[in-house]
């Protein structure tokens, strides 16, 4: 049950529609759901807003199947998979809408929703070799309602290419960027945006990046103001911290 749906039970024994102790029971109603090799949280989007999102990798196909058809029988209309191979989407078959971004290995079982969000996310990549990270992180965020632009190859090798986009830096409400090497493109970013910047170091680099190190270590020390950092190569993150900014309601 998600927060729209609470609101609705309540206004329903509000006027009189139905019961106390029928909204009760449907409250009380056990709070997760086990299947022996996983308990589905079914409260977590009435908690947070955000329904459980399931982490594929070292799933099995038939466990991921069991999952995602537990979670849609108890109403979750999108269900996000990160981390998916492309071998275990292929062994799934749903009722409902199901589609496999290899890209990103990301599944999405059901509809894309709708953006609700009350602005645009950019995700903005160093080099092209950032993209399966970042098509994580703006997978992630339109599956939980966000209108999403990409700003790929965009790093500070050529800064004439990120300054050609200074518009949509500018106009965004969350800024995700995403470089490996020396990360550096965070901190430029940081230094033009006036919204909350997201850094997420890759592992994309030569020896001495150490496997991400080098740029999280930089974005970490990173001179502009308003930048946050999110672990190595963790788009699924970043995205889903993006979607929660960009769903505060500014009074």
């Amino acid at each position: 049950m998600n927060k729209h749906e609470t609101r609705d039970l309540l206004e329903k024994v509000s006027s009189g529609i139905i019961s106390v102790d029928d909204a009760v029971l449907k409250l009380k109603m056990k709070p997760f759901e086990d299947l022996e090799f996983a308990k589905l949280d079914h409260h977590r989007q009435l908690r947070q807003g955000i329904a459980e999102v399931i982490y594929g990798a070292g799933k099995t196909p038939e466990q991921i199947q069991k999952i995602v058809s537990a979670m849609m029988a108890h109403g979750q209309k999108t269900v996000l998979i990160t981390r998916l191979s492309a071998e275990a989407a292929n062994s799934l078959k749903f009722d409902s809408p199901f589609t496999y971004y290899k890209m990103g290995s990301i599944g999405i079982a059901g509809a894309m929703p709708k953006p609700d969000g009350h602005g645009k996310i950019v995700v903005a990549t160093g080099g092209t070799s950032d993209m399966p990270i970042a098509e994580e992180a703006a997978l992630t965020a339109e599956a939980l309602g966000n209108e999403v632009t990409r700003l790929y190859d965009v790093g500070v090798a050529g800064l004439h290419r990120l300054l050609a986009h200074a518009d949509d830096i500018m106009s965004a409400r969350v800024i995700i960027a995403i470089a490996g090497m020396e990360g550096a493109l965070a901190s430029v970013v940081g230094g033009l945006a006036d919204c909350p910047v997201i850094a997420v170091p890759t592992s994309v680099g030569y020896g001495a990046s150490f496997g991400g190190i080098s740029a999280l270590l930089s974005m970490l020390n990173s001179c502009a103001s308003g930048v946050s950092v999110v672990n190595i190569d963790n788009g699924f993150g970043a995205g889903y911290l993006a979607s929660m900014i960009n769903h505060i309601v500014c009074v």
